[in-house]
């Protein structure tokens, strides 16, 4: 591919840890590439899990400008730009309250019938967050360990989203993090999130480099590499370190 004009990043096990602030090294490197070129970061969290993991760490960095730094929450159901002086929403596709109320309904259903209801969580299993309906088997606030013993092969979740898809054939069902899965309304996805942002920023999608975990056809990054977009696939916020430190010096 040619050299990507912006750069952008699934957030858990790609930038992070499930839910947890950046590493201070991935941090460093983020940052040097904020400085080179504009980036985005797509997740499936919501706009409070974005700044607790990423906005808050790189605010407290001195010098660092913000304004090329593009956050699309909940899938890319959600867009928000740096103003000068806060976060302002620049998009929202939120689910209509029967969609909302169907899809909590058919994922608690669907996931107690398949035996993935547990009773030892950490925080709500279900989460509205307007945009996206989210399940996480093991609750919100989950140990990074526990969730990663709970589904190494991505199996269970895989599983419980072709369940609810099957129910919900109005709505998009796509596996999120390692315990979750993602509902949001029809073909408002990631690649619809990219789709927006190539269309605001003016950015094509072909100078696109999309760098996310999960690029297998069950994972909710897939939309981005069925769209066409420049992928690469990592195993972890490690390896995103490591691609990026030899990607970087190639951009200036």
């Amino acid at each position: 591919m040619t050299t990507p004009r912006l750069v952008a990043f699934d957030l858990d096990d790609t930038l992070a840890p499930s839910k947890s602030p950046l590493d201070p090294r991935m941090l460093e490197t983020f940052a040097s590439l904020l400085a080179t070129v504009p980036v985005a970061v797509i997740s499936g969290g919501n706009f409070q899990q974005f700044e607790q993991q990423l906005v808050t760490p790189l605010s407290a960095r001195d010098g660092l400008v913000l304004d090329d730094l593009h956050l699309l929450p909940t899938c890319g159901t959600a867009y928000y730009r740096w103003s000068g002086s806060d976060w302002a929403l620049q998009y929202a596709e939120d689910l209509t309250d029967d969609e909302k109320s169907r899809a909590l309904a058919a994922v608690e259903a669907q996931a107690k019938a398949a035996g993935l209801w547990e009773s030892e969580t950490w925080g709500p299993i279900l989460e509205d967050r307007g945009s996206q309906i989210t399940f996480s088997a093991l609750g919100q606030s989950a140990p990074v360990d526990v969730k990663k013993r709970w589904d190494p092969t991505g199996e269970k979740k895989d599983h419980l989203r072709r369940l609810v898809q099957a129910e919900l054939p109005d709505l998009e069902v796509r596996s999120g993090g390692s315990t979750s899965v993602d509902i949001t309304r029809k073909g408002i996805d990631k690649a619809y999130g990219m789709r927006r942002l190539a269309e605001l920023t003016g950015i094509a999608l072909d100078d696109v480099l999309f760098v996310g975990d999960r690029l297998d056809p069950e994972g909710n990054d897939y939309p981005v590499k069925a769209l066409g977009v420049p992928c690469h696939a990592v195993e972890g916020w490690e390896d995103t370190d490591a691609f990026l430190t030899e990607l970087i010096p190639t951009l200036r």
